[in-house]
């Protein structure tokens, strides 16, 4: 897709493009549209035909946008394009228990009221959210889309990076970035190795009506085989991710709406009355997998395609975008000062400046899975202590509270306000 104001706008460039990223997810766009703010011509690369991507149906996913990756898609410009779908995340409530006997009397309970900055998140879904960056890319005149195209190869020298295209074209960039997911080719075709496992747990993902308002309160509920997450929507309905063992997981997909709504009953409990579906279900194996770099030579990675968590936290996208606003500064300050954006000096910084973060929250939430997915009766014991003595100290409880709206930590500039 291209037009001949962005020709103008981008001629006598050295290579096609400055910057090609792989992969046209949220991650990718959300990185075309930063770039594009401070300069750079990009092209984003994805495999799927726009109107695929474009489908309201094409992914049942909701999320969790925590405070600061709110404050980057209102930088970007895109807020307005998904602000009247966000439901603002004004409590959260975590539990531990059995499905059918309620939960236990231990409870974190996290109120936005106990920082100044306003609500934790915004629960967003995919439909809104995607559809959102397409429009903003298309509008863009220093960004190309190339959809429906796939990379089969990469080469690299001194003066800029080669892809080549299924159909035979090929594309040449000063910088390469692969935001294409957890089995990202763009990272083994750069001989980036991985670090991770599987769960043997999978997520089933779906929205339901309720009859009472949820009050904008996400719950998180642990049960022996995986964590149910039930996050405010818009409306009285509520997104559900449903992590079982893949087996369960299998069970659940295959039965039709009445049978799932009978099994997902005691789980869910009655607080929020008779419950009935709202959409599609999906599911998605869970898993962790950590790239080992997150850069080589003239290529970096951002979002999945550098670490891939278990959803237990909801962090997946936010860390993803913290990654692109990271980058986005570390290139448009290189670019300041004259430094060649694709240089492993500037790539270094970005490298620093992420990799112990997301290293850091994947191990926590690996953890957090599994001390939680378990029905050992001491480690039950030991974590709803642990549960009632955070939520006894309000300092403990601010800073987890800050953590959940992506507070803590070197915010990129595109973050702070």
């Amino acid at each position: 897709m291209d037009n001949p104001a962005r020709r103008v706008i981008c001629k006598g460039m050295t290579h096609d493009t400055d910057i090609a990223i792989v992969g046209g997810g949220l991650n990718g766009p959300a990185l075309a549209l930063a770039l594009a703010q401070s300069g750079f011509c990009v092209t984003v690369i994805d495999t799927l035909a726009l109107d695929t991507r474009k489908d309201p149906d094409f992914d049942g996913r909701a999320y969790a946008l925590a405070l600061a990756s709110q404050r980057l898609l209102k930088n970007l410009g895109v807020w307005g394009g998904v602000a009247d779908h966000a439901q603002p995340m004004l409590e959260i409530k975590v539990t531990d228990g059995r499905a059918g006997e309620g939960p236990s009397p231990w409870m974190l309970h996290f109120d936005h009221a106990e920082i100044e900055e306003g609500p934790m998140g915004y629960m967003v879904e995919d439909r809104h959210l995607r559809r959102t960056f397409l429009d903003a890319l298309a509008a863009d005149d220093r960004i190309t889309q190339l959809a429906g195209e796939t990379v089969v190869a990469q080469a690299v020298d001194a003066a800029g990076v080669t892809v080549t295209l299924a159909s035979g074209k090929t594309l040449t960039a000063a910088l390469l970035i692969g935001s294409d997911g957890r089995r990202s080719g763009t990272a083994q075709r750069a001989g980036i190795t991985r670090t991770g496992w599987g769960y043997g747990q999978t997520g089933v993902v779906c929205a339901v009506n309720h009859e009472k308002p949820h009050g904008g309160i996400a719950h998180q509920f642990f049960m022996p085989h995986g964590p149910l997450a039930i996050l405010p929507l818009t409306g009285n309905r509520s997104s559900i991710v449903w992590s079982e063992t893949d087996a369960r997981a299998a069970e659940l997909t295959a039965m039709d709406g009445a049978g799932f709504l009978n099994a997902l009953r005691p789980a869910f409990g009655s607080f929020l009355g008779d419950i009935s579906l709202a959409g599609a279900r999906f599911s998605y194996p869970l898993n962790l997998t950590l790239a080992d770099h997150f850069i080589a030579d003239r290529v970096a990675l951002v979002g999945d395609a550098a670490h891939g968590m278990h959803p237990i936290a909801g962090q997946g996208l936010n860390a993803g975008l913290r990654d692109v606003a990271a980058l986005a500064e570390v290139l448009s300050d290189a670019r300041a000062r004259g430094e060649d954006i694709g240089s492993a000096q500037v790539l270094q910084r970005y490298q620093q400046w992420r990799r112990f973060d997301t290293a850091t929250l994947a191990v926590a939430t690996d953890t957090f899975n599994r001390l939680f997915s378990n029905d050992n009766p001491l480690l039950r014991g030991i974590r709803d202590i642990g549960m009632g003595v955070v939520n006894a100290i309000p300092s403990a409880r601010r800073s987890f509270i800050r953590e959940a709206a992506g507070l803590s930590g070197d915010l990129p500039r595109l973050m702070k306000t």
